[in-house]
C-alpha cells in the first residue's frame, strides 16, 4: 500500500504513495517522474542526487521519501522557466562544464544553493560549496568558472 505523502516539488503541490523505506531519490525518479537527480553512489558521497529540501542542500539518496511530507523540494527540473534556462545552466553550457552529465544536476543544485546564500563567492568559497559533488569526467576548473560567471550575471554585474 505505502504511505501517502503531500509535498511541494518545484513550486507545485504533489502527492505520492511510497514505501516507508524508499529514498527520496527513488520517489522523485520512479513515482514523480523527475529524473534529473542521479544515483551515483547511493551513500551520499558523490552529490549526483542533490536536491534542496526546505532550502537545505541534501543528498536525496540519504533522505526517505516519507520525510518529504509537508516540505518544499527543489530539483534541477525546477531551475529553468520553461525554455528559459537558469543562468547557471547557461554558463555550464558556455564553459563546457559538463561531459557525461551524471554529476551535472547535483553541481547545478549545489551551485544554486551556494549562490542563494552567497551571491558573490570567492573561488575558494565556490570550491568549498561544491566539495560534496564529485565529477569523474572533467576537472573542476570549468565548473568553478561557470559558477563565477553565473554569479556575475545573477548579481547584474
Amino acid at each position: 500500500m505505502g504511505v501517502l505523502v503531500s509535498t511541494t516539488i518545484n513550486g507545485d503541490a504533489v502527492e505520492f504513495a511510497c514505501e516507508p523505506t524508499e529514498t527520496l531519490l527513488d520517489v522523485l525518479r520512479n513515482r514523480v517522474g523527475l529524473i534529473g537527480a542521479k544515483e551515483g553512489c547511493g551513500t551520499g558521497d558523490c552529490g549526483s542526487c542533490s536536491v534542496q529540501v526546505d532550502g537545505r542542500l541534501v543528498c536525496s539518496c540519504l533522505v526517505l521519501g516519507v520525510e518529504a511530507e509537508g516540505r518544499e523540494i527543489d530539483t534541477v527540473e525546477g531551475m529553468s522557466d520553461g525554455a528559459t534556462l537558469h543562468p547557471l545552466q547557461v554558463k555550464f553550457i558556455e564553459h563546457a562544464a559538463l561531459q557525461c552529465g551524471v554529476c551535472t544536476p547535483g553541481f547545478l543544485i549545489a551551485a544554486k544553493a551556494l549562490l542563494e546564500k552567497n551571491p558573490d563567492p570567492s573561488e575558494e568559497e565556490i570550491r568549498f560549496g561544491l566539495a560534496g559533488n564529485l565529477c569523474r569526467c572533467t576537472g573542476y576548473d570549468k565548473i568553478v568558472r561557470a559558477v563565477q560567471d553565473a554569479a556575475k550575471v545573477m548579481r547584474g554585474a
